[in-house]
Order: C-alpha cells, then sequence, then structure tokens
C-alpha cells in the first residue's frame, strides 16, 4: 500500500508547537515553584472571607452567565458541522467536526481532573475564613480537610476549551484563527481571574486549565492531521498513485 510523506513544512510547524506547549507548561510550573497562590489570594481575601465573594456581576455574568454562554457555543460548534456558519463555511467537514470535538475533550480533561483532585478552593482554608488547610495541588492523595475538587479551574475551561478551534482554523482562515485564539485565551483569564477575586481559584488552577485545554487542543490537531494524511494515503491508493503523484491524463 503507498503511503503519503508527510511534507517538511509540517514537521516544522509541529516542532514549533511542540517547543510553545513546552514554553507555556514551563512558565506554569515556574509559577508553582515560586509559590504565589497564597500571596496573591491575600489581596482579595482576608480571615474574614472574600469580600466579592457574592457579587453580583461576578456571580451572575462572570460566572452563571459565561457558564451557560460557552455550553451555547459548543452547540453551535455540534450544530456547525452539518449547517455551518460563520467562519465554518470556509472549513470542511472534519475541520469542523475537530472543533467541536476538540472543545468537548477539554472541558472533559478539566472536568476528570476536577474530580479527581483533593485539593480545596480558597475560600475553603482556614486563613480566609474556611476550615481547611493549604496544601500543594502535586501533594497527591493529601486531604486538606476541605471539599476537595477544586483543581484545576473548571470554570475558566468555559474560555480556555476552545483554545483548540485555532488548529483547525489555521490552515484556510489563519487570520480568523489567531482572533480566535486571542479570543478564548482572554476569555479564559478573565473568567478564571473573576473566579480568583471571589476566592474561588488559586492563579495556578487557571494556569494549569489553560495549558491542559492548549494542549488538549494540540493533540486533537495531530490525530486529526494523522487521519487525514491516512484517508490521502488510502485515496491515493486506491486510486493506483500516490498522494503527491499528479493526476493522469484520461484518453
Amino acid at each position: 500500500m503507498l503511503s503519503t510523506p508527510t511534507p517538511p513544512h509540517r514537521f516544522a510547524h509541529h516542532r514549533t508547537l511542540l517547543l510553545w506547549t513546552l514554553g507555556i507548561l514551563a512558565a506554569v510550573v515556574a509559577w508553582d515553584a515560586i509559590g504565589q497562590d497564597i500571596p496573591l489570594a491575600r489581596a482579595f481575601g482576608s480571615a474574614n472571607g472574600f469580600p466579592m465573594r457574592d457579587q453580583w456581576f461576578f456571580v451572575h455574568v462572570l460566572h452563571e452567565g459565561a457558564r451557560r454562554l460557552g455550553w451555547l457555543l459548543v452547540l453551535l460548534l455540534a450544530l456547525g458541522v452539518w449547517w455551518p456558519w460563520g467562519v465554518l463555511r470556509r472549513l470542511d467537514v472534519g475541520e469542523r467536526l475537530q472543533m467541536a470535538i476538540s472543545a468537548l475533550l477539554a472541558l472533559a480533561a478539566v472536568s476528570v481532573g476536577k474530580n479527581l483532585s483533593t485539593t480545596s478552593c480558597p475560600w475553603d482554608l482556614a486563613e480566609f475564613g474556611g476550615v481547611a488547610r493549604y496544601a500543594s495541588h502535586w501533594a497527591l492523595g493529601v486531604v486538606d480537610g476541605g471539599g476537595g475538587r477544586c483543581f484545576p479551574a473548571g470554570h475558566a475551561s468555559a474560555g480556555f476549551a476552545f483554545m483548540g478551534g485555532y488548529f483547525a482554523l489555521r490552515r484556510k482562515a489563519p487570520a480568523a484563527a489567531r482572533w480566535w485564539l486571542a479570543a478564548a485565551v482572554l476569555a479564559g483569564l478573565v473568567l478564571g481571574g473573576a473566579q480568583q477575586v471571589r476566592g474561588a481559584h488559586f492563579m495556578s488552577h487557571t494556569l494549569w486549565t489553560g495549558w491542559l485545554c492548549w494542549t488538549v487542543g494540540w493533540l486533537c490537531d495531530l490525530g486529526a492531521s494523522a487521519l487525514r494524511q491516512r484517508l490521502a494515503a488510502l485515496t491515493a491508493a486506491a486510486n493506483g498513485m500516490g498522494a503527491d503523484d499528479p493526476p493522469r491524463a484520461i484518453g
């Protein structure tokens, strides 16, 4: 069976994305290493708790409203696989499916991580009026005395989860891809920041969510690229030519 060679520029592109992924990982690990979660939380909370915890705009707009808007966008991406809208019209079915699936997988990865975590939220800590003691989210298996299930930041994933759309858009709509990525990153940071102010998450929770969603999106793109290459090879083999061979003249 004939195979489809991968062009050198694709290797270079994947190498660049790998370097970006590792660079972001290094930055997030560095934040953990310098231990700035508690000092930053103290900027918004005290022994009396977090004054902005129940503030209307943070609760009803940046929390409940943003979560509903995120799920609405997931639904629109899923429907867009069959009934494309906006920039989705410039993509093929596989690329539109990639956008929807990458968002769902990113949300699922964050949700699984939260359900397995014993890390409690800042407002659960005794220092901020709760009952738990601080324990790093890397202290696996350590129960801090609180409710747990607070790492990584689930709410920030309502923005970060859509970063995977960048990979699906970049080939046919590079400008739209950059805007899409910028909007997803900004949304994730704003939503994570709002939860930081409320005492619902540490900054590290938001940063790890961002890295996890980016990585899931990239891995989805690698899988989709491999699948497209495989399908191209099968099609070329069925037509009796290599994927890079010129079409045969008819007659």
